[in-house]
């Protein structure tokens, strides 16, 4: 299938990764629908962003609606948005869960859902989740539980997906990111970061659309969790 008109909706796009992401669809000649709480309206022409909180089921149907009239079709949906607090975890506030669900998981519902639906009127389509290597490797010095709850129930329904849904035509997939140079992170505290990988740095933006766009084109991968963390999720190591 030709990239010319791909359209890829990416949520959590005003900044960072998903800035990122949404470039290297454009870098492709690929529509792109952008949505977050606080994003702006873009200059080009074929971006349409779309402002809103990805847990109100309401920011979906808008986003796929503004899809379908202005590009007619849905080939990508990148889940990137999430937040990520690290916290012991009796320091939780029920505030601080309210959070984590809202945005890692009832946004992965509604946009996943509507996403679906769609796609299997199309035959075709890829889902692509950003989750974190903390699930598969936790760490002492970087206590954070509801990332593991929430983004680990996101890795047990990207495979569960991948599967439900392998003779549509339509792929369901995760990058497993480690810890990313983003603005989330001080200056001061990268080199600190950089030490829990075993290759020795922090991830770059760049990292993780790599990776996305990887498995975007990858036709025969599904139900794959794609770490791109260093080596965190291939076992302990001597900071």
């Amino acid at each position: 299938m030709s990239t010319a008109h791909r359209v890829a909706v990416v949520t959590g796009a005003s900044q960072g990764i998903g800035a990122g992401i949404v470039q290297a669809f454009r870098d492709r000649n690929c529509r792109v629908v952008a949505t977050s709480r606080s994003i702006k309206p873009a200059a080009d022409e074929n971006v349409v962003t779309i402002q809103g909180d990805v847990a109100a089921p309401e920011t979906a149907e808008n986003v796929f609606r503004a899809a379908l009239e202005r590009f007619g079709r849905i080939d990508t949906l990148v889940n990137n948005a999430g937040i990520f607090m690290a916290k012991p975890f009796t320091a939780y506030s029920q505030d601080d869960y309210a959070a984590y669900i809202s945005t890692n998981v009832t946004g992965f519902f509604h946009m996943t859902r509507r996403a679906l639906e769609l796609m299997s009127k199309q035959n075709h389509g890829h889902i692509v989740t950003i989750t974190t290597s903390l699930v598969d490797q936790p760490m002492s010095g970087v206590p954070s539980a509801l990332a593991s709850l929430t983004k680990g129930g996101l890795n047990a329904a990207t495979r569960a997906l991948a599967i439900e849904y392998a003779k549509t035509g339509i792929r369901v997939n995760a990058v497993s990111a480690g810890i990313i140079k983003t603005p989330m992170h001080p200056v001061e505290a990268h080199q600190a970061l950089a030490a829990l990988h075993p290759l020795g740095r922090m991830g770059e933006i760049s990292d993780i659309v790599d990776a996305v766009v990887y498995l975007d084109g990858a036709g025969f991968v599904t139900g794959e969790i794609l770490h791109v963390d260093g080596g965190q999720a291939a076992g302990h190591h001597m900071a």
